[in-house]
């Protein structure tokens, strides 16, 4: 029989046989997973197809395609994470981008798949002592099925748009290798609706893929649905315990119990995994340890003919040459106008007239390979994310910012909005050396985190790890992670396709 999607129950609307209100919701199957982004979905499925009851939980809401906002506020409101109000302190405010809802960030992404590289994978091998669990051949194996199911493809020429073929001529220009995004996008109509969520069906996230499978083979989905804690007995995982909670006014609806019969999968993301397991009462040294990024910047050309960046993919060129030289990446990165508002700075008159340049503009981005590494702590105000980038963290922006300038100018840009204060704000072509002196201060630097991994992060030792290399979370029978949290380093490429394959590995591999 199909499964159920159970949307937000009220408090008090569920009711036993006899007509009584009851103590809540109360389910069991053979497996539990938590959140349904590209980690849990992806472990979801597998299990589901394996022949084995799933129910997959979901904080957020379902939103179908036609009901995403068509405007960057409503996507914050309804799509993202606390409105976007998710942030890492130190000596410094970052913002993060991470998604709410049933499918979870894959829905707001730019939709970039790159295959696991080999030396993280030795890495993770050799150094870690992670042995065969996530071997090249696992890996590789997974990422080509996934490439199947998500109709996964480079980017037809016809929708780049000009800011991807000025970005593609910046990079042969300064020699160095670019290339054209590879993405799970069927048939993209270049609508720069990425970010939003893509109204024309055509981004292959797990909300319109996976999950609909899922329930087709008798899966069920919770949605608005939080999981409090997981429940733990005798050092074994036997279930979740949650609320519901509206969707709108987050009111506390009613409350829900789903016993695990075979294990709980975490997949709460690489903010809310460690904190789910801190409330468990999971007493690990290294719970919410670990915690890395690429945190990046963007760099602004100025262009004499239009760029319209409101026309084409969010994302449709990079470069990986530095990945491990420098240890950056190279994006291009279109915005819709309310997010560039926000991104180029100022205020009245000044940034009206920013505004004004919008179709003239191109926006190039740099995701370092940061060394820095934060921590996780749950309180009673909610999770707060400690994390500094360091002084070579900074120094690997300062010089993917001057190379992305040069680029610009290289590509036919008169001028570059470079971001970065305590400098001209605006430089041409005979000013690029200033970004030289361009301070290594973290609050001189215009952040964005949105590649994350670690705080349960994969190890051979208890106290500098969460999860064995047996895909077990240290000293809890049944109970896993499938997840970014589990990433144990950065990788120096966009981490989707890494998280979908290291689930699918570790669904198959606890399940066979």
């Amino acid at each position: 029989m199909p499964g159920r999607h159970i949307a937000f129950q009220a408090a008090g609307a569920v009711a036993d046989a006899t007509g009584r209100l009851g103590q809540g919701l109360e389910l069991e199957a053979d497996y539990v997973v938590v959140g349904s982004g590209a980690g849990g979905s992806a472990a979801a499925i597998t299990l589901q197809r394996g022949g084995f009851s799933t129910i997959l939980i979901e904080s957020g809401p379902w939103r179908d395609p036609e009901d995403y906002p068509s405007s960057m506020y409503g996507t914050m409101r309804d799509m993202f994470t606390d409105w976007g109000q998710l942030i890492a302190t130190g000596d410094s405010i970052i913002p993060v981008v991470q998604a709410q809802l049933v499918g979870g960030t894959p829905v707001i992404n730019s939709a970039i798949v790159v295959r696991t590289p080999g030396d993280v994978l030795q890495d993770w091998r050799d150094r870690l002592g992670l042995g065969d669990a996530f071997s090249e051949r696992k890996i590789g194996d997974a990422q080509d099925k996934i490439e199947q199911q998500l109709k996964i493809t480079q980017i037809p020429v016809d929708v780049l748009g000009p800011t991807t073929q000025r970005m593609l001529d910046g990079f042969q220009r300064v020699s160095i290798e670019g290339h054209i995004i590879t993405r799970n996008v069927h048939d993209c109509q270049g609508s720069m609706q990425c970010l939003q969520g893509c109204r024309n069906r055509a981004k292959q996230t797990p909300n319109i893929t996976w999950i609909p499978e899922l329930m087709a083979l008798g899966g069920h989905v919770l949605s608005c649905a939080p999981v409090h804690r997981v429940r733990v007995e005798k050092g074994q995982a036997v279930g979740v315990h949650g609320w519901f909670r509206h969707p709108e006014n987050r009111s506390k609806g009613e409350a829900f119990s789903v016993r695990a019969k075979r294990g709980v999968l975490v997949a709460a993301s690489a903010t809310g995994s460690a904190p789910l397991l801190m409330r468990s009462g999971l007493d690990l040294p290294y719970l919410g340890q670990g915690w890395r990024a690429h945190p990046g910047a963007g760099v602004v050309g100025i262009y004499p003919d239009f760029m319209d960046m409101h026309k084409g993919p969010s994302q449709a060129a990079a470069s990986i040459h530095h990945r491990l030289d420098v240890g950056i990446k190279m994006e291009h990165l279109s915005l819709p106008l309310e997010l560039f508002a926000a991104r180029v700075g100022g205020g009245g008159s000044v940034l009206m007239n920013k505004l004004e340049e919008y179709r003239h503009c191109a926006m190039w981005v740099t995701a370092v390979r940061a060394q820095a590494v934060g921590r996780l702590r749950h309180g009673w105000l909610g999770t707060r994310l400690h994390y500094v980038p360091t002084a070579e963290d900074l120094s690997r922006l300062r010089f993917g910012t001057k190379l992305l300038a040069r680029m610009h100018f290289e590509a036919g840009a008169e001028r570059v909005w470079h971001g970065v204060y305590g400098l001209k704000p605006e430089i041409t072509k005979d000013e690029l050396d200033l970004i030289d002196q361009a301070p290594l201060d973290n609050k001189a630097w215009t952040w964005v985190l949105s590649h994350l991994f670690g705080g349960c992060v994969l190890g051979t030792d208890p106290a500098t790890s969460v999860v064995g290399p047996d895909l077990h979370v240290h000293g809890v029978r049944r109970l896993h992670v499938v997840d970014a949290s589990a990433i144990p380093t950065t990788l120096g490429v966009n981490p989707q396709h890494t998280i979908m394959a290291m689930a699918m590995v570790t669904a198959q591999t606890i399940a066979g």
